[in-house]
């Protein structure tokens, strides 16, 4: 090929790739349209009531301070137990959704189909169906928590397991392991760090969706943010906004630590 022709090939990859983005750009301003972000008149008219609603959020109220300790505990506690469920159904439903691991086609696909069914129901409507299943309380939403971090971390160590790298696993095999011990000694050793940081960002994210399973009756902080919702008292709204921010927080970095330590 001479270089008139690399030179051509080039251009039409970088037209490509243009043409692309452009298409990409057009489909987000469409997006954009249709959700009505451009609709300036609407947007400027609510400028006033958002300046309404945070003066009346100034300054927070911070008198029932010692009666958001105990939600508090319960939310972090949904999201510890939710996790945990979750990571416990999470491994063997990943490796059977696998490539690599799972033992036939028929278990790859009805794994890789319960996954998909677990991420695309949202905690909050999950939340809804276990407070009418089982009542209100903190187990409806570590039920709702748990069942939805399995699709997310399963189709996590899915994706791993396939990407893991060919040589360990084949010198396991080599030495006349069986399926299980090429499971544990070739692939699990390559993608246990990677599941680790993936349960700990899973637990920060449950953490926060606690709040939201609160205000459905699923017990945290969330009931009481709900129920300052609904007597319009925003100051106390602002009081446990800023109180799950620090928890959040706190969270965060606790969950940076485990990280640290466990590289």
């Amino acid at each position: 090929m001479n270089a008139d022709a690399i030179l051509a090939a080039d251009r039409r990859r970088r037209r490509r790739k243009g043409l692309t983005a452009l298409a990409g750009v057009g489909a987000v301003a469409v997006c954009l349209a249709i959700t009505g972000f451009f609709d300036g008149a609407r947007l400027a008219g609510g400028v006033p009531a958002i300046g309404t609603l945070l003066s009346e959020m100034v300054p927070p109220d911070f008198s029932r301070w010692r009666a958001w300790i105990w939600p508090l505990v319960e939310t972090l506690a949904m999201s510890v137990a939710g996790t945990a469920l979750a990571l416990a159904a999470a491994v063997p439903l990943g490796l059977l959704a696998a490539r690599d691991t799972a033992p036939g086609t028929i278990t790859y696909g009805t794994a890789r189909l319960i996954l998909n069914v677990l991420r695309a129901l949202p905690e909050l409507i999950l939340g809804i169906v276990f407070v009418a299943a089982v009542g209100f309380g903190m187990l409806p939403g570590v039920l709702a928590l748990g069942l939805h971090s399995i699709g997310m971390l399963g189709k996590f160590l899915a994706e791993a397991v396939e990407h893991a790298d060919t040589g360990p696993i084949e010198a396991v095999q080599a030495a006349g392991a069986a399926p299980l011990q090429v499971v544990s000694h070739g692939i699990m050793p390559q993608v246990f760090p990677r599941l680790v940081d993936m349960s700990i960002y899973r637990w920060e994210y449950n953490f926060r969706a606690s709040t939201v399973m609160g205000m459905v009756g699923a017990g945290g902080i969330g009931t009481d943010l709900i129920g300052a919702l609904r007597i319009l008292d925003y100051a106390q709204v602002s009081a446990l906004l800023l109180v799950v921010l620090a928890a959040v927080t706190v969270v965060d970095a606790i969950g940076a630590g485990i990280r640290r330590r466990l590289r």
